[in-house]
């Protein structure tokens, strides 16, 4: 038995970003994979989604290429080279995970991990148990924590007839290794993932229906945004059905028939792929928790407190398996301050009010903080201000001027409650404003800092004046 002073059990942007954080403290740390490091961020996810997102962009960018004075000869797309780079770049990110564990002298140790009973003594925690590779099994002991960094999983809608397959329907872990891009595609779910493989197939020719249960695609982001997205999706003849009840599935070899009602309307669809993009479900099973005491919420996400502790001492939880957002960086963000508290330091807590969301399709959308339903659920006394980015120079130079950024501020005060960004390079931009929002600046302040020009960012600048009364470039 190999003793160390914290476990992590899931090596995603959660878990290794914890553990490498608990050695530079002083912590002998080891973590446990199953699969291959980076989790599914890096593996299934954020890393490898981006990539192909970025050569979908790459092939819209070559079809307005004339217009920029660069003639082309005849364009074709290839959703398989593009998959290989994805994979390429993933494998990459996922090695350069390894290297730094390596570099910061924390243990990595591949294999299945399972919660054992608990070990006398004071300074001794949890045990934990090892399947490996080989099917040998070793134990390992945590003095001070054991962290369930597990992460989630993709799921299908078996409860609609739509249970994942290999063939024709599909996950966002499958679509990730198509060597080609179906002639038509229904993909189910608008939220982040749903919007994002939308763009990714309309690029490379593939006709997409995109099917949302909701009134709006990417339900949680302000209306206003959504409804500037769906405008753009359906410029480049992406269709868009929300508020969608679906029924008679019948799947087959080769495709998928289904039926979609929409505003007293009824459809019969056929594709040759159905994407399901309706939510992820925590990895909780098979960990022996239950057997620890750890309680689970009714969603099935391992509660915690403020401090990531579960209801069982000595044993925390973050990352997706904690609960949402299930974003990478906010699981990274936990690792990070949970590292310091096991070190006996006292860090800002996370804040959950101020995790940005960010959406890379195009154009990409981000955000941070209220929408301005939300304000106005609240009751809220506040202030919107807008600046288009068909009014910015920048955005005129790069051909990118769909979109506009949006600030409410409390009418009083000047705080910002939330900020809205719809445009290019929107999911970078949204980060002055986090900082803004963390720090607690006021429109005014951000009126303060001289933006460059020509800037995107100015018009971050333009819509916290608008917010003022005092907007000039529009």
């Amino acid at each position: 038995m190999a003793s160390f002073d914290v476990i992590f059990i899931g090596g995603g942007p959660a878990g290794y970003v914890g553990a490498i954080r608990c050695a530079q403290l002083g912590l002998s740390t080891a973590v446990i994979e199953r699969e291959a490091l980076g989790g599914t961020c890096v593996l299934w996810g954020c890393i490898p989604a981006k990539a192909l997102l970025e050569s979908a962009a790459l092939a819209n960018k070559m079809r307005h290429a004339a217009d920029f004075g660069i003639t082309t000869g005849g364009l074709s797309f290839d959703y398989g080279v593009a998959m290989k780079r994805s994979r390429s770049v993933s494998q990459q990110n996922s090695k350069g995970v390894e290297f730094l564990l390596k570099k910061n002298k924390v243990t990595y140790i591949k294999g299945t991990a399972r919660l054992a009973t608990s070990k006398g003594g004071e300074k001794s925690a949890k045990i934990v148990s090892v399947r490996l590779a080989n099917g040998n099994e070793e134990t390992h002991d945590a003095k001070k924590a054991i962290v369930i960094s597990t992460g989630s999983r993709v799921k299908g809608l078996p409860q609609i007839g739509l249970e994942l397959n290999t063939t024709t329907v599909l996950s966002s872990d499958e679509v990730l290794v198509l060597d080609k891009a179906p002639r038509t595609m229904a993909v189910i779910g608008a939220g982040a993932v749903g919007c994002e493989f939308a763009d990714v197939f309309n690029a490379f020719e593939t006709q997409v229906t995109l099917l949302e249960v909701l009134p709006s695609i990417l339900p949680i982001e302000d209306a206003e945004i959504s409804a500037e997205l769906a405008k753009s999706l359906k410029k480049r003849k992406i269709d868009i059905v929300t508020s969608a009840k679906i029924s008679n599935v019948k799947v087959g070899k080769t495709s998928v028939k289904l039926t979609v009602e929409a505003g007293g309307k009824q459809q019969d669809l056929e594709v040759e792929k159905v994407l399901v993009a309706a939510g992820r479900a925590p990895n909780v099973e098979d960990i022996g928790l239950k057997e620890a005491g750890v309680q689970l919420s009714e969603r099935g996400f391992i509660r915690i407190n403020e401090k990531m502790e579960t209801s069982a001492a000595g044993i925390y939880a973050i990352g997706d398996v904690a609960g949402p957002p299930m974003l990478a960086h906010k699981g990274s963000r936990e690792g990070h301050v949970l590292a310091e508290l096991l070190a006996g330091q006292h860090p800002h807590l996370v804040n959950y009010g101020n995790i940005p969301s960010a959406t890379y399709c195009h154009p990409e959308v981000a955000s941070i903080g209220l929408t301005e339903q939300q304000c106005k659920e609240k009751k809220l006394d506040y202030k919107v201000g807008k600046f288009p980015f068909s009014a910015n120079g920048r955005a005129r130079t790069s051909g990118e001027t769909e979109g506009f950024v949006k600030i409410i501020r409390d009418a009083k005060y000047g705080e910002i409650l939330g900020a809205h960004i719809i445009g290019a390079h929107a999911t970078e931009l949204i980060h002055e404003l986090a900082v803004a929002r963390e720090n607690e600046y006021t429109v005014e302040e951000i009126d303060l800092a001289i933006h460059a020009h020509p800037t995107l960012s100015e018009a971050i600048a333009e819509a916290a004046l608008d917010s003022m009364g005092k907007m000039i470039h529009a």
